[in-house]
């Protein structure tokens, strides 16, 4: 009988060793867990940017459709465009230093 015991007893630490080693190193284990739920932080933090950018763009197309300034201004930063009667100036730095007492 009481070599009997010691086999439940023996069969059933093993099992739950085993279920242990299972919840902490195996396959879905608790670092798995752990891995997933930083992936997913992740994931998160790039989709509210790609959000972020999705409103600047919708509303920019929104301008577009909407009013002429936004053209206007991109055809003025962009291609260089000026309006009718108007002039264009172009101010050019440079690193030359002019000597004006000779």
């Amino acid at each position: 009988m009481r070599h009997r015991r010691l086999f439940v007893f023996l069969v059933l630490a093993m099992m739950a060793i085993s279920l242990q080693y299972a919840f902490w190193f195996g396959k879905n284990s608790v670092g798995t867990l752990k891995e997933t739920r930083s992936l997913i932080e992740v994931e998160k933090q790039h989709n509210i940017e790609l959000a972020k950018r999705n409103d600047v763009l919708k509303a920019e197309v929104l301008d577009l459709q909407t009013g002429n300034e936004t053209m206007e201004e991109r055809a003025r930063m962009e291609l260089g465009l000026i309006k009718e009667g108007e002039t264009f100036y172009r101010i050019i730095e440079t690193n030359t230093i002019i000597d004006t007492d000779n």
